[in-house]
């Protein structure tokens, strides 16, 4: 299994409590529909980024099929211009 974790920042004209609404519409119903995507979460964040995308993959190549998946590229045209930052972090289990 894989964890993947990104944490991002929003430009500073974006209304945080909306684009989380918008972010997390695009995002969670992607389970299920991407092959080897088990789990998703965004959450507001309350001390230092704005957002976290905390998501569990079954493999590494499941990772990197959900990257280019064309629902996921979709999903992400819609919130990815809210964005000024981010931080990712994947680890194995």
């Amino acid at each position: 299994m894989v964890k993947h974790i990104v944490l991002y920042t929003f430009k500073e004209d974006v209304n945080k409590q909306e684009a989380i609404k918008i972010i997390d519409d695009a995002l969670t119903p992607l389970v299920g529909k991407i092959p080897g995507l088990m789990h998703l979460e965004v959450k507001l964040a309350f001390n230092g980024m704005d957002y976290a995308l905390y998501s569990e993959f079954e493999s590494r190549q499941a990772l990197e099929a959900y990257a280019a998946h064309p629902l996921h590229l979709e999903a992400k045209d819609k919130f990815f211009h809210f964005l000024s930052n981010r931080v990712v972090a994947d680890y194995e289990l």
